[in-house]
């Protein structure tokens, strides 16, 4: 596919983001993050089992662990975390499969790049029986502990029935310390189910498919995780800092999505409480494998500022939402890598976000240079309000409804929007005392809400749900 083809802009979608090249020719690319104080110092993870590094336009090797890694169907190298440490100590930790099996390992790097000879194993997980599911991800979390998510082990159904057995490590999100502690090559920190007869003291959360890509945001801390679905649905799971989900349990294989599904598992004859996806949705009629990304916090982003960004693997497209309104708000961001081509999504130390594809190249959202992002200054807190003149309203006759800002310092002239169901209506700008209005025909009893996007200085908000009853007229008894 011409790289061309990668910039495609959509016609209509609302700030649709466009691409730049940063590197080509790379062999399967499947990851890519940054040095933690240098983003400009850009590594490459490939599946076959090698690290190249991208600096001052230039690529070069950083490590190959290719005589480890098996990259049969859908196993490989297929991650990398640094360590917040890295550049005193060099420390970086990868997850890559052997023959039915997960690894997750330590290199050391001393200057030029990361000798195999350095590597420590520090979990090992059987997979037996299936060449897919592995999950994939590895990243650190703020308090400085590495969070890991897998796969529930392959097959249809979790035939294997690990993801609701916190005794198995698949089909999680697992947290662990890398420091070695006695004779375990990592630290248990305090998780949530340390003491839990039975159960694997890593186990963070569980309940999940296969969640090949999570991240944090780097604004807020929550946690996002990607979950790949089986026949129907494609999920986004959430858990919000400070506890980022700790002990959740997100459904599968007695769900998929919101909807039950049919399992052998005995674990889901009496199931939940659990925890549902923020957003889902339809396979394959809007893809069949989502590639889970990161809430938008690079700079110079404009209308994709503050916005998830995430994909699928079978139709190419990458799309967006906001977070606290992610069906409303669902929409194309104008990129299309190609079917079957996007294979996954990554981000630097200063928040901006690439973009890879299995044809070899990675390139990034264009946005402003790093200097211009402080991702630890936190935006205000806003509140969008929505009242209507009246409550119940002639049949298919119009009504009025005012949506309202607050604080309205700055944001004169931002765009309001309103929404019934999931359907958008209209924008308008707030006004000089920040309000708008709209007026909506009702013929049908109808959900609105209104939302306002964030910018640099407010979050987004979302209203309260306002619902407007169409009134009958009153029939006349004949005489």
């Amino acid at each position: 596919m011409p790289l061309a083809l990668l910039m495609v802009l959509a016609t209509g979608s609302a700030g649709a983001a466009s691409l730049e090249t940063v590197g080509t020719g790379f062999e399967k690319p499947i990851f890519a993050t940054s040095d933690p104080t240098n983003p400009d110092r850009l590594f490459v993870v490939e599946r076959r089992g090698t690290i190249q590094l991208i600096e001052n336009g230039q690529v070069k090797p950083f490590a190959d662990i290719s005589s480890l890694v098996d990259p049969a169907v859908e196993g490989g190298l297929l991650s990398l975390a640094l360590a917040p440490d890295f550049d005193s100590s060099g420390r970086l930790f990868v997850f890559y499969t052997g023959t039915e099996v997960i690894h997750v390992a330590e290199l050391v790097a001393n200057g030029s790049g990361a000798p195999s000879s350095t590597l420590r194993n520090l979990l090992t997980i059987p997979h037996p029986g299936h060449e897919n599911h592995y999950g994939g991800q590895l990243q650190f979390g703020r308090e400085g502990n590495l969070f890991v998510s897998t796969g529930d082990g392959g097959g249809s159904d979790d035939v294997e029935h690990n993801a609701q057995d916190l005794g198995s490590q698949l089909g999680k999100i697992l947290r662990l310390h890398p420091n070695p502690s006695g004779v375990l090559p990592y630290t248990v920190p305090e998780n949530p189910f340390v003491g839990t007869p039975g159960a694997d003291p890593l186990v963070w959360s569980y309940g999940l498919r296969n969640p090949f890509r999570f991240s944090f945001d780097r604004l807020s801390g929550d946690l996002w995780i990607g979950d790949v679905g089986q026949d129907d649905w494609e999920e986004v799971d959430f858990g919000a800092a400070p506890g980022l989900g700790a002990g959740a349990n997100y459904g599968w294989s007695c769900r998929e999505g919101l909807e039950s599904n049919t399992t052998s598992d005995p674990s889901c004859g009496s199931p939940g409480p659990f925890v549902d996806p923020v957003f889902e949705y339809e396979n394959p009629a809007d893809g069949c494998a989502i590639i889970g990304g990161y809430v938008a916090r690079g700079p110079g982003l404009g209308d994709l500022y503050g916005r998830y960004v995430y994909g699928d693997y079978c139709s190419g497209d990458v799309r967006s939402f906001a977070p606290l309104a992610p069906f409303a708000t669902d929409r194309f961001e104008g990129i299309d890598v190609g079917q079957m081509n996007l294979s996954s999504f990554g981000e630097d130390s200063c928040g901006r976000l690439y973009v890879l594809s299995d044809e070899g190249f990675v390139s990034r959202i264009k946005g402003g240079p790093c200097a211009s992002s402080s991702p630890s200054a936190p935006l205000e807190a806003s509140f969008v309000g929505i009242r209507a003149l009246r409550r119940k309203v002639p049949k298919n006759r119009r009504t009025l409804i005012t949506a309202w800002a607050s604080p309205c310092n700055g944001r004169r002239g931002d765009p309001v929007t309103l929404w019934r169901g999931r359907r958008k209506l209209g924008t308008r700008r707030l006004d000089r005392v920040c309000s708008a209005r709209f007026r909506p025909r009702i013929s049908r009893r109808s959900a609105f809400r209104a939302t306002l996007k964030a910018d640099e200085t407010y979050t987004a908000a979302i209203s309260r749900k306002l619902t407007i009853k169409p009134r009958h007229r009153a029939r006349h008894a004949r005489r």
